[in-house]
Order: C-alpha cells, then sequence, then structure tokens
C-alpha cells in the first residue's frame, strides 16, 4: 500500500467516526436511532460542534458533559449535555447503541443525589 492511499485511507475512516474526547473511543457517524450522531455511545460524552442538530456550525468545540435525561412522551429517551467551556445547554437524542450504564445512571441520579433533602418532603 502506497503512503498515499494509506493516508487517504485514514482520512475516509475519520469522515466516517470521531475519536471522543471524554473516554478515546473511535465512534462511527451512523447510529440507530438517530440521524445525526453528537455523542460516544460508551461514555455519553459529546462535543459541542452544532448551534442547531447536524450544522456543524459551533465555534466552541469544547466537551459536553452529560448531565441528565429526560423521556418524551413517545418514551424516547433524551440526554442533556452542557458544554464545560461556554455553558451552552443542548437536547440530544439518545442512540440505540448507547451504553445502558452511564444511561441507567444519569436516569437514576436524582434519586441518589436529590438536588434537596429528602427529609423536607415530609415537613411540607
Amino acid at each position: 500500500m502506497s503512503r498515499n492511499t494509506s493516508r487517504r485511507a485514514r482520512t475516509e475512516a475519520r469522515a466516517q467516526s470521531f475519536r471522543c474526547l471524554q473516554c478515546g473511543l473511535d465512534v462511527p457517524m451512523t447510529a440507530p436511532g438517530t440521524d445525526h450522531r453528537n455523542h460516544c455511545p460508551n461514555c455519553l460524552w459529546s462535543r459541542h460542534l452544532d448551534d442547531t442538530p447536524g450544522d456543524r456550525a459551533a465555534d466552541c468545540g469544547a466537551r459536553m458533559e452529560p448531565l441528565a435525561i429526560f423521556v418524551r412522551g413517545d418514551g424516547e429517551w433524551v440526554l442533556v449535555h452542557r458544554c464545560t467551556h461556554c455553558d451552552v445547554l443542548h437536547a440530544n437524542r439518545s442512540a440505540g447503541d448507547d451504553n445502558a450504564l452511564p444511561l441507567t445512571r444519569l436516569a437514576v441520579r436524582p434519586l441518589a443525589q436529590p438536588p434537596f433533602p429528602l427529609e423536607r418532603l415530609g415537613t411540607l
């Protein structure tokens, strides 16, 4: 394989995947259940690339931390990410190949680490 052929193959592979800035996984751009892959299925972290889904117009490029999950009326799980640089919040559809363990951890976080003292519920 020539040097140019090898370089072209690596460039094409990068166009079909990205490397997660958080865990280093090579992530395919395609994902079941979504048109715009925007987070790592392993650790759920994202990168601030979009202003609107799929436009790749954001200038920031910083890592986006998965903060929470909410569920749409049709039962679809949606990840909430916050940019670690500019604090913008984005809601991103979960994908069919997302790791169930970090998804579940995000879903139960409010129960495991409530944002207020639970004993106060009895006094209301």
